[in-house]
């Protein structure tokens, strides 16, 4: 992946968005990343891709809901209150 200062960025920016055509361009401030410039067709594909890891995770959700594999939520609450008291946090 190409690597440009955000002020090459914002100087060469029709240039940054054909190169983003071909792959994803990253843009560093102050020598930090800061954001990464994909194509739009790119962006799609992982969006689509986001949204069926999150229907994934619910459909586990709702399954284990259904077969009894939960906890009921002041239990859960209670033993984390303990354990962080035990560490001394």
């Amino acid at each position: 992946m190409e690597i440009l200062r955000a002020s090459d960025a914002k100087r060469e920016f029709g240039e940054v968005l054909l190169k983003a055509q071909h792959g994803p361009v990253g843009i560093n401030k102050n020598g930090k990343p800061v954001a990464v410039m994909v194509s739009a067709a790119e962006y799609a594909e992982l969006d689509s891709l986001r949204a069926k890891l999150l229907q994934q995770e619910i459909d586990i959700g709702l399954e284990d809901i259904r077969a009894g594999r939960v906890k009921d939520g002041k239990d859960v609450m209670q033993r984390l209150r303990k354990k962080v008291r035990d560490a001394g946090l």
